[in-house]
């Protein structure tokens, strides 16, 4: 009796969603269109969501804290958070994964080049730290974050970061006061 009652609790965790007509939670997003694996559209309107930074400018080795969140109750289940420079269409730069909804991607070849969702629970803000690489030129992060099967945004970007090659910022990309005597 044991047997059978594994067998139907088997059965039914693997069948009976895909019978039910239940849609798949496992969501992945392609690391260069940004486009999730589903033939659904992107949607064209405004999207209910922002990326938001800590820094407006950086330097190699810098971490930026990055946020993406959901204006008022629109909830996302999945994502797809890169750095590009302006025009470009590689991610640069690594993430540092410090929200358990989030999980490291590797896309060309460059381990948690992008940063992604870790489950299909709805949330409302996720926060992770990019961590700048060298000789980058201005960039954005740029998103896809989808909110159910059927409506996904595409592009969604932060505003520019600007490199800075000065002495004058320190490893938290704050500024330092530079201080002169004269003898």
């Amino acid at each position: 009796m044991r047997r059978h009652s594994c067998f139907v609790f088997l059965f039914c965790g693997i069948f009976l969603p895909g019978i039910l007509g239940f849609p798949q939670t496992n969501t992945s997003i392609d690391c260069d269109s940004l486009l999730p694996n589903y033939e659904a559209e992107p949607q064209t309107s405004a999207p209910p969501y922002i990326i938001a930074v800590s820094f407006d400018n950086f330097e190699p080795g810098n971490e930026v804290q990055v946020t993406l969140e959901a204006l008022e109750d629109a909830g996302f289940k999945g994502f797809n958070l890169q750095a590009r420079e302006i025009d470009g269409d590689v991610p640069v730069g690594t993430f540092k994964i410090t929200d358990p909804n989030t999980k490291g991607l590797e896309c060309h070849n460059i381990t948690n080049s992008a940063v992604s969702h870790a489950n299909s629970d709805v949330k409302q803000k996720v926060t992770t730290t990019w961590i700048a690489p060298h000789d980058v030129r201005e960039l954005q992060f740029i998103a896809t974050v989808v909110q159910n099967l059927e409506n996904f945004w595409v592009g969604i970007q932060s505003k520019t970061l600007t490199p800075t090659h000065s002495e004058s910022v320190n490893a938290t990309g704050k500024s330092k006061r530079k201080v002169c005597f004269s003898v």
